[in-house]
């Protein structure tokens, strides 16, 4: 058996060579998985910038897929399930990361906030894994929390998350629900300096509306990701290279599901990764680091996927 793996998820290599000396595993930069790549793969280890489709698929002997991440919009799925490719996301393994990194949005934005709103109201929109940490934290916190997720049949109605929000975060995934769900008639609801937050993907904000819009944004996901929007960097509070999820536990958590997933398909033992595995190039997470983050993207915007490839998982 063959499996391709992208060679920025951590940990699954070394796992595969010790525990499934049968398997052959070829780790490669994400983009050249391409065609050629993947004929002879029976199996894909990816990240959201392998786009697979009949393109990448069509005439190669894959037959499972997995993603290391929690959104799937980079795979067809309907392709997949047409053509006998199982595949499979991770959903909840970066929740964590993701709620850290809006804990720390909220923290440079309220500390910048001058008068400080004290007790201020955050809207959350979609409460699945990570929504739902958000609003365990916010609460912490001493926040007013309002939610909105209908197909959970939770909380309150867009309009109302809108209308009475000073600061709103989305974590839903991209389909053609929510697609620029935030777009200029939801934000003309919204209290005149509400912060809008966008952290899940690109296309759930409408970036052009956002831009002619007076609110103040934090924006980690984006529409043509790496190719991103200039002014919307420029008019930025804060901005970064869609790593709220990197986490060295976020990472660990994917590449174990992965790894399960392939197990249990092809019966296989079960590999377990070590709990509190590190990396040699952590990175701290002091007082300030998103702002950090966001001149470094501002300076020098055509270095976001150098950037992201850099980034030292917290």
């Amino acid at each position: 058996m063959r499996i391709l793996c992208d060679s920025h998820i951590p940990f699954v290599v070394e796992a595969v060579l010790h525990a499934w000396p049968e398997v052959d595993i070829f780790p490669m930069e994400s983009e050249l998985i391409d065609a050629s790549a993947a004929r002879d793969a029976d199996i894909l280890i990816v990240r959201t910038r392998t786009l697979v489709n009949e393109e990448l698929l069509a005439g190669s002997s894959v037959r499972m897929v997995c993603t290391a991440t929690i959104g799937y919009d980079h795979i067809d799925t309907h392709y997949c399930e047409t053509h006998g490719i199982q595949w499979m996301s991770c959903p909840g393994c970066n929740a964590q990361a993701v709620c850290d990194y809006i804990e720390e949005a909220l923290d440079e934005f309220i500390n910048y906030q001058s008068p400080v709103i004290n007790t201020p109201t955050l809207g959350i929109v979609g409460v699945g894994h990570v929504g739902s940490l958000v609003a365990q934290m916010a609460t912490r916190r001493g926040m007013h929390v309002l939610l909105n997720d209908p197909p959970k049949g939770i909380g309150v109605s867009l309009d109302e998350i809108a209308q009475n929000s000073d600061i709103i975060t989305f974590h839903v995934p991209l389909d053609h629900t929510t697609r620029h769900m935030c777009d200029a008639a939801f934000l003309a609801q919204c209290k005149p300096n509400a912060l809008i937050i966008n952290a899940a993907r690109g296309g759930v904000v409408d970036e052009q509306a956002l831009l002619r819009s007076s609110h103040p944004f934090i924006i980690d996901t984006w529409e043509n990701e790496p190719d991103v929007n200039p002014e919307i960097l420029r008019h930025a509070f804060r901005a970064s290279m869609h790593i709220a999820g990197y986490s060295i536990e976020g990472k660990r958590n994917a590449t174990q599901m992965c790894l399960d997933a392939i197990a249990d398909r092809y019966h296989l033992p079960k590999i377990v990764l070590p709990a509190n595995e590190s990396s040699e190039n952590e990175g701290d997470i002091a007082p300030g680091w998103l702002a950090r983050i966001t001149r470094q993207l501002q300076a020098d915007p055509a270095s976001f996927e150098t950037l992201r490839k850099q980034y030292r998982l917290r």
